[in-house]
């Protein structure tokens, strides 16, 4: 054993490494979920999506359950397309009754902003390296990047929020909802499993004891998290929303020299044999 050898085995980690050794895994956590297959938990799923009806001052909608993100199309004309969802939150309002999914995705943003606000600084940073004013941070390895200084929280949404945001929506959501139709034109949906990006990192914020959140903001987050783990892809409207049960299968494989662990979508396969190969149409 070399005396560099010795001096790298007995060195302990710092805070920094240590934390994003359990982020590590966190996101390894989050990632089976998003990719998880078998039967939806219908009622939890339920009971959360009433709740988030509720937040929002609506009853509880009529639940209806379908196989695959296919069989759900003749069923959500109604709701509006992504562009549309835009306009109504961004941008200047359409003309007619604000659709109950605009409301939904302000209340998201709005809940997203409430847990950034909670979340601090780790107290172990050191110092961050010189750049210049608006620079990036360089593109490193996780190690690398905390050994030179860049800040946990930089390293931490990099290594775990794009990361499965790179499997699970670029690699995984997105490709699945383009075997459906032109984008544009497809009605706005959330992605249950998927939404794991964002869940993963408030979930990793608190564990590594980098934030404290308020009890109403947490219960609201707990039931978007809850989706992840029992409910497939779903549609939104005043008084009804579809699910999608789970995929059956779920196959993908790791991208080449990634330093996260991502991954991309070689096939997925639903209840009802509604399946997606990456690069070929639905079968």
């Amino acid at each position: 054993m070399t005396a560099l050898t010795r001096r790298t085995v007995a060195a302990p980690d710092n805070p920094a490494t240590s934390a994003w050794r359990r982020a590590v895994e966190i996101r390894r956590e989050w990632a089976a979920l998003g990719l998880g297959t078998g039967p939806a938990e219908r009622l939890q799923a339920e009971q959360c999506l009433t709740r988030i009806y509720a937040r929002l001052g609506r009853a509880r909608p009529a639940f209806v359950w379908v196989d695959s993100p296919a069989a759900a199309q003749p069923l959500v004309g109604g709701i509006p397309t992504h562009d549309g969802l835009h306009q109504w939150v961004y941008g200047r309002r359409p003309v007619g009754p604000r659709p109950f999914a605009s409301d939904l995705a302000a209340a998201v943003s709005s809940l997203r902003s409430a847990l950034d606000a909670a979340v601090e600084q780790p107290g172990f940073d050191p110092p961050p390296p010189k750049r210049k004013k608006d620079e990036p941070w360089p593109m490193l390895p996780p190690m690398d990047a905390l050994r030179i200084g860049i800040p946990f929280l930089e390293v931490l949404r990099r290594g775990l929020r794009e990361a499965l945001r790179t499997s699970l929506i670029q690699n995984l959501a997105l490709p699945v909802r383009a075997r459906l139709g032109e984008p544009r034109s497809l009605p706005v949906c959330w992605y249950g499993p998927q939404e794991a990006p964002w869940i993963a990192h408030y979930d990793a914020c608190q564990r590594l004891g980098l934030a404290h959140y308020r009890h109403d903001e947490a219960e609201h987050y707990n039931d978007w998290a809850a989706l992840v783990r029992t409910s497939g892809w779903w549609w939104p409207d005043e008084d009804i929303c579809v699910i999608t049960e789970r995929p059956v299968v779920v196959h993908t494989e790791p991208v080449p020299g990634a330093w996260h662990a991502e991954r991309r979508l070689s096939r997925v396969a639903y209840p009802d044999g509604w399946t997606v190969h990456s690069g070929a149409s639905p079968a």
